[in-house]
């Protein structure tokens, strides 16, 4: 049955192997219980509900993928998209949480019916390998400013618009989460980002960040997602600017899966000789599914998390590793008063530690030829300066085919890249 179900191999594999791989990549990602709500509540939307939501996206994702593509991956709000949600569309376009909820509802449909015609996994396989170890190292140096800014390491500065910070207390806890992190990864500790945010949390405390509740209890019923469930605003779908970004949405959504999902397989070795990748159809079908529930119950886009390779790095081999990981996201249900206790700064070195653990993809791209390394540096740079995970992939896709054709090198672009890039300088025109 196990076998059946999560692809379980009782000859090969071992029950306890994959549990511990489980809770080992829970244990890595579930800072995402305490950032998510973080982020989108500057929206205005309620952040216990957000909590709730969070926890239980993740969970259905994380079961769906076990079940359906038997990987040993794991789904939860994407990073990057959950600030596109919250600083481009609810802030920079002026659109509600509500108007924003209605374009994720779209999107997600409309993922599910392209990921159903192949046209992702055709997206997938036209990426060129060189450009494929440059968005997983990218996108680990993405995640790293990310989880420096959260701790106002670095800040923006008008003279050279950003900058070293003040020495804070969060900055001055986020410092110490950054360094424990690394001591108890360099240490082989299990679970050593998970402990490195509580721990990080404890220290907080005394130092005032952390805020710490009279009468606070570790355990709660878990919260109403009522607030934000199903609380969609179809006002102006119709329009022009509801339609781009709806399909801005599409564009990101795609190449921020696409990403993750080419960073995970480089980094746990399940590529096959030809490029493709075991059962990528039905991961990101779960993901499609897991956005559009996720829209449903008000929370921002699914995607599969490279910390899912921590797990593998444990053994997992199999969906079981997944549902120990779904598992967990529904029992945190019940500890959400933990979670929502934790500040940004504790997350910093989470953060910065899986840019540490993606950017080895370097030493795999090919530097010696000037058409290969440039396309790849660009991915990775603008993947930072831009803010965005699509944003340094269309980048690269589009030096990457205007290098190439200007050396005549037409043999080596294929006809999805080339479409792709019509569509990449129509939405950077009309953006």
């Amino acid at each position: 049955m196990l076998q059946k179900l999560f692809g379980f191999n009782a000859t090969t594999m071992k029950m306890r192997t994959e549990v511990i791989a489980g809770a080992t990549t829970f244990l890595t990602m579930c800072y995402i219980l305490a950032v998510n709500p973080s982020i989108l509540s500057t929206t205005g939307m309620d952040k216990a509900a957000l909590f709730t939501s969070t926890a239980l996206a993740s969970a259905i994702a994380t079961i769906l993928l076990a079940v359906m593509a038997k990987l040993p991956f794991a789904q939860a709000p994407s990073m990057g998209l959950n600030a596109f949600f919250a600083f481009t569309m609810c802030q920079a376009m002026e659109l509600t949480w509500q108007q924003s909820l209605a374009a994720l509802l779209v999107e997600g449909i409309i993922f599910i019916i392209i990921t159903f015609f192949n046209v992702r996994e055709m997206i997938l396989d036209s990426i060129p390998t060189n450009l494929r170890y440059a968005i997983s190292a990218g996108i680990g140096m993405f995640i790293a400013f990310i989880g420096l800014k959260n701790a106002e390491i670095i800040v923006a500065n008008p003279a050279t618009i950003v900058g070293l910070g003040k020495f804070t207390p969060p900055a001055i806890l986020g410092i110490i989460g950054i360094l424990l992190s690394g001591v108890l990864m360099a240490r082989k500790v299990k679970g050593a980002l998970f402990f490195s945010i509580i721990i990080t949390t404890l220290i907080g405390i005394p130092m005032g960040v952390t805020q710490v509740e009279s009468g606070w209890l570790p355990v709660s019923a878990p919260h109403s997602p009522e607030p934000i469930f199903c609380k969609f605003d179809f006002t102006g779908l119709f329009t022009l600017k509801m339609f781009l970004v709806v399909f801005s949405l599409l564009l990101i959504n795609i190449f921020d899966t696409v990403g993750t999902l080419v960073g995970l397989a480089e980094k746990t070795g399940i590529v096959k000789p030809d490029g493709t990748i075991p059962r990528v159809k039905e991961a990101m079908t779960s993901d499609a599914i897991g956005t559009t529930v996720g829209a449903l119950l008000g929370s921002s886009t699914i995607t599969t998390y490279v910390e899912s390779a921590s797990g593998i790095a444990e053994g997992g081999r199999s969906g079981l590793t997944s549902l120990v990981v779904g598992l967990f996201f529904l029992v945190s249900l019940f500890l959400s008063p933990l979670f929502l206790l934790i500040p940004s700064a504790a997350t910093s070195g989470a953060l910065v530690l899986v840019g540490v653990l993606m950017i080895d993809s370097v030493k795999k791209i090919d530097l010696s030829h000037i058409s290969e390394a440039f396309p790849a540096f660009i991915t990775m740079i603008t993947m930072v300066l831009c803010y965005s995970i699509a944003d340094g992939i269309c980048l690269g896709i589009l030096s990457y085919v205007i290098m190439k054709l200007c050396l005549g090198k037409w043999k080596e672009v294929n006809i999805t890249l080339l479409v792709l890039s019509v569509l990449f300088i129509l939405n950077f025109i009309f953006d």
